[in-house]
């Protein structure tokens, strides 16, 4: 049977997945990846086991569903954003490991670029921030020996991972194509969100060299053939989407006003503004959505919460609170409440609405009654209220209602946390059957810059609901409990003075 393949590179593990004519999984196979803390505030990937991983669950995903690479009409590549790698494009060889969208360095450049904050933000969209790619490789090209010399000679590539695998899929050193699509390009700081094309003067600003720079290309269309030798020799990479652009697209949230959130490591809630950019005067970024080859651009309001997930692992594997993901929502049952404990994650600083690397992490509220129960349920509920915050700033912003928030990502599967989500956000929150709509969104993506799928209005058709929730909580009570998030919000601030 003919089938599409989405190959889904997250920030702690890699999931290729397989979707039918009808926009069912058919199989999956995931492999998580390390974490590198080389220091406080340092986060790093090893971009070659990245590679390795993203070729074996291909592998185990054709296996499972007993598919040989004859069966895969197209290829979709769905990433982490932000993260960035810089290789040797003799030798296909990392000049560095990889440096995650999480990581902070590169404050020096922030405080640069300060007095020209507001001609960035109306350039590229974004807020100046150690987040974005830019800054990143602004990084890395001071200070690794010779990076900038050999960037401006086109010995080395820069890409965000979607680049990267791309490259490596379609032959690498051999001819391997050096491509990135909108989504991605426009989480660099270095895109004109107008256009579409990378920036001159954002060029010129953050003094990047635009030979290292890859070609930006619709996010659904043609981007090449995965090379021979390859599993999947021959078939061709047809969508291209950072995660939570297509995590909205396998929302399928096409018309303006669509809302989904992805709980995921982070957290991030995206709105559709159709194609017209909104502005945001309240810590929000616009975004590139989606493109269709020969047609506009699609543009999006997104609010980024950097930690969301990442918080339950760090009770894992840092505190050894619970033994395995799933556990936190059994402690979190053993309570009713919170037990007024408030959970601040802020471990990599604060993103949307404040946008505050100062911050720290916080946990405050706590007596002799607190139990593990509680810990683990403000943790749920951490995740929550940062998502209350994003949203009532994207209403103002965005100019729509939203009542609705379609739901995914790992973390959605938890009951406990879409009641609560539900309750202080004040507004309706349903999750689909396929809560991997990262996965499916590329594949969508893919599926239909090949005409495999026909049409968006097809893809719609596809959605189907597993189930909702309604607020249940008193509108007093809710401004209460975010009243108490405000106040655990800024006994967070200020801790890193420099």
């Amino acid at each position: 049977m003919a089938c599409v393949l989405a190959l889904d590179e997250g920030t702690t593990s890699t999931r290729a997945a397989i979707f039918s004519e009808d926009g069912r999984t058919v199989a999956s196979a995931a492999q998580e990846f390390p974490q590198l803390f080389p220091a406080a505030g340092r986060v790093e990937h090893d971009a070659v086991q990245i590679w390795r991983a993203s070729r074996e669950v291909i592998g185990q995903a054709l296996g499972t569903a007993s598919l040989t690479g004859a069966d895969i009409a197209a290829v979709g590549i769905t990433n982490q954003r932000e993260t960035t790698v810089v290789w040797d494009a003799a030798t296909g060889q990392p000049v560095h490991h990889a440096i995650v969208w999480q990581d902070t360095r590169g404050g020096e450049y922030v405080s640069m670029l300060a007095d020209a904050a507001d001609e960035i933000a109306a350039i590229t969209g974004l807020p100046v921030n150690t987040y974005f790619a830019g800054i990143k490789l602004r990084w890395l090209l001071d200070n690794v020996p010779r990076l900038r010399q050999r960037a401006e000679a086109g010995e080395v590539l820069f890409g965000t991972i979607d680049t990267w695998l791309m490259w490596n899929l379609t032959g690498g050193t051999r001819g391997g194509v050096h491509l990135t699509d909108v989504t991605n390009a426009s989480r660099t700081l270095l895109m004109d969100l107008s256009t579409g094309q990378w920036s001159e003067r954002m060029c010129q600003l953050l003094d990047i060299p635009a030979a290292c720079l890859p070609e930006i290309r619709p996010s659904v269309g043609h981007f090449g053939e995965v090379a021979g030798g390859q599993l999947l020799a021959g078939v061709p990479i047809a969508g291209v989407l950072g995660d939570q652009q297509s995590a909205a697209f396998g929302q399928c949230g096409f018309s303006p006003g669509d809302t989904k959130n992805t709980y995921g490591t982070g957290c991030f809630l995206l709105t559709n503004t159709g194609e017209q950019i909104r502005r945001s005067a309240n810590g929000l970024v616009s975004t590139a959505a989606y493109q269709i080859e020969g047609q506009p651009l699609q543009y999006a309001l997104e609010g980024s919460i950097a930690v969301a997930g990442a918080l339950v692992q760090w009770l894992r594997d840092n505190l050894g609170l619970i033994r395995t993901a799933d556990e936190v929502n059994d402690l979190a049952a053993e309570v009713e409440d919170n037990g007024d404990v408030f959970f601040v994650p802020a471990f990599s600083g604060l993103y949307a609405p404040h946008w505050r690397p100062d911050a720290r992490g916080v946990l405050i509220g706590m007596t002799r009654f607190t139990s593990r129960g509680h810990i683990a349920r403000a943790a749920l509920e951490a995740t929550a209220f940062q998502t209350a915050e994003v949203l009532d700033v994207m209403r103002r912003d965005s100019g729509y209602t939203i009542e609705r928030i379609a739901a995914d990502g790992g973390m959605s599967a938890s009951d406990i946390l879409m009641q609560f989500q539900a309750d202080i956000a004040g507004c309706e929150v349903v999750r689909p059957q396929i809560i991997e709509a990262t996965a499916a969104g590329a594949a969508y993506a893919a599926g239909l810059g090949t005409g495999f799928y026909p049409s968006q209005e097809e893809l719609s058709s596809y959605w189907q609901t597993d189930a909702s929730w309604q607020p249940q909580i008193a509108a007093a009570d809710r401004q209460r409990l975010l009243a108490r998030w405000s106040q655990a919000i800024e006994r967070s601030l200020g801790w890193v003075e420099s």
